[in-house]
């Protein structure tokens, strides 16, 4: 465009005229906003899944002192085993859960809850919380099994 160029008199090459505008200004935000954009939809997803595991995972561990206490004892130590694996699984892998690793790909947040739908401090004290309950279901399972075992 003509008025992007000063021309230093006749017969003269003409130069660009540094200037700064508000499409140049804005670009690198731009472009980290259309990154992000791009990246949301795969960020949800993990987060989304991520959500649904750990609601299974805290649904069985609410659920082994509740079928311990019915004395079911069978469907209680099933859950101790399914949570049993997986600690098994956060142990292997450096007690994170092998989807933080995949969301962190997709973001350079790295808050407590930047990988899951969960309020901070919960995602902060997420496995003091569940694993104490964890350890009380299990107190609790081996109590009410040896309530009704023959004497």
């Amino acid at each position: 465009m003509p008025q992007d160029l000063i021309r230093a008199g006749p017969g003269a090459r003409p130069r660009p005229q540094l200037y700064v505008t508000a499409e140049t200004a804005l670009a690198p935000a731009i472009m980290q906003t259309d990154t992000m954009t791009a990246l949301a939809p795969s960020l949800r997803a993990v987060k989304v899944t991520h959500t649904v595991v750990w609601a299974f995972f805290a649904g069985c561990i609410f659920a082994i002192p509740v079928f311990a206490s019915l004395h079911k004892i069978a469907a209680a130590t099933v859950l101790i085993g399914v949570v049993f694996v997986e600690c098994l699984i956060l142990a292997f892998n450096g007690m994170r859960c092998p989807l933080t690793g995949v969301a962190a790909q997709f973001t350079e947040d790295r808050r407590d809850n930047f990988d899951i739908y969960l309020p901070e401090w919960v995602a902060r004290y997420n496995k003091l919380i569940f694993g104490s309950l964890y350890v009380l279901g299990i107190a609790v399972t081996i109590a009410m099994w040896l309530r009704v075992q023959p004497s």
